[in-house]
């Protein structure tokens, strides 16, 4: 007897220091994701060497844009840069699926087909030093990405998070996004499922430099930019900024 009585007391002693979770009716990428759309991206990040940059940029706008445009891939290229700023003698490129991961299967099915594209990747694979890609969602409150005039230089802000606060990061972004939509530099919102995950990536346009300076500076004149900042800082484990000039292949100039 003594010894059950005992074991009860640890238990309700230990009940005290373990945090109940809530059960939660759906996964996280469908609380926070535009769900009646179920479009799904594709990042990729190619690091090139230096000397063929432009031989790459060149290969990729001979293949890229006929891929985009033919009807018989459903997906679209939303954009594709290299970086000015950051990390160097990079390429970004942006890819949108409509009905997610069934139509990036059948892309890459047909793709293997293609006997272009096939010799497209042997020759860029004689060009690059790494590649890396992710495939993300995009946040319901961010805009889709649509196709813009140029001249314009871009701005790509990725945040590694710490695990378990996306939601958290959602709800502060859902409300700050209102304050960053006064000179359209909002381009889209997006988190990653595969690949590095808990990563966010916000993509911003802007004039120039000085317009970026310039924007940046007025947001803080808004009452409740600051509050934004406060608490979704220590949720971040880690950042970094790209700043990227669109090719001429990119539908985002």
């Amino acid at each position: 007897w003594f010894c059950c009585s005992r074991d009860r007391e640890d238990s309700w002693f230990k009940s005290l220091f373990v945090r109940k979770v809530d059960p939660r009716k759906d996964a996280h990428s469908n609380l926070l994701t535009k769900n009646e759309e179920s479009n799904l991206y594709k990042i990729q990040f190619h690091n090139v060497k230096p000397e063929c940059l432009d031989a790459y940029n060149k290969l990729c706008e001979g293949v890229l844009p006929s891929i985009h445009a033919d009807k018989y891939y459903p997906c679209e290229l939303v954009g594709t840069w290299n970086t000015w700023y950051g990390e160097q003698d990079q390429a970004v490129h942006l890819w949108r699926y409509r009905g997610g991961y069934p139509a990036l299967t059948e892309v890459m099915n047909k793709l293997r087909q293609n006997k272009e594209f096939t010799e497209y990747r042997m020759e860029r694979g004689k060009m690059l030093l790494s590649r890396k890609n992710q495939l993300l969602l995009e946040f319901s409150f961010w805009n889709e990405p649509v196709p813009r005039d140029g001249p314009n230089i871009y701005e790509l802000r990725s945040y590694q998070l710490r695990p378990g606060t996306m939601i958290e990061w959602g709800n502060y972004w859902a409300r700050a996004i209102k304050y960053r939509q006064g000179n359209r530099e909002a381009v889209g919102g997006f988190f990653s499922q595969i690949g590095d995950l808990y990563m966010v990536h916000h993509l911003w346009a802007y004039k120039d430099l000085q317009s970026r300076e310039d924007t940046r500076n007025a947001v803080w004149q808004q009452e409740g930019w600051h509050e934004v900042v406060y608490y979704t800082v220590p949720l971040i484990q880690r950042m970094d900024s790209r700043i990227m000039i669109p090719t001429k292949a990119s539908p985002l100039q």
